[in-house]
């Protein structure tokens, strides 16, 4: 419950114009412009919790994204803790934390997150 809070306080503080948009899922088209391109989000195990409430079922949503947003600009709405963003992928390609400040995606690309794993 608290994780539900604060992902929708996170999302409440975010502008319109933010490097992040939405899609309608009513209306697929209806937030697209010339400058937005459309990815695939997918935060896995305690991650999924920070999607919207609405795709945490699949733990994947899809996302209208500037062009120029690097991938901590693309998460940075839904209030992801920075300890918890271990293994970080573009299309099956490992990112490093380094690079993940500068790297920016493609139309179509997936962007996947898992949190640290641990077990015996």
């Amino acid at each position: 419950m608290e994780r539900r809070s604060r992902c929708a306080q996170a999302l409440s503080r975010v502008p319109r114009d933010k490097a992040i948009r939405f899609l309608d899922k009513s209306e697929p088209t209806k937030l697209r412009d010339n400058t937005s391109m459309k990815i695939t989000l997918k935060l896995f195990a305690s991650l999924g919790d920070y999607l919207p409430p609405n795709d945490r079922i699949g733990n994947i949503t899809q996302l209208d994204i500037e062009p120029s947003a690097s991938i901590l600009q693309i998460i940075e709405p839904f209030g992801l803790p920075m300890k918890l963003v271990h293994l970080v992928l573009v299309n099956g390609v490992y990112i490093a934390s380094e690079a993940r400040g500068t790297t920016t995606l493609k139309e179509g690309d997936a962007l996947a997150i898992w949190p640290p794993i641990a077990g015996g």
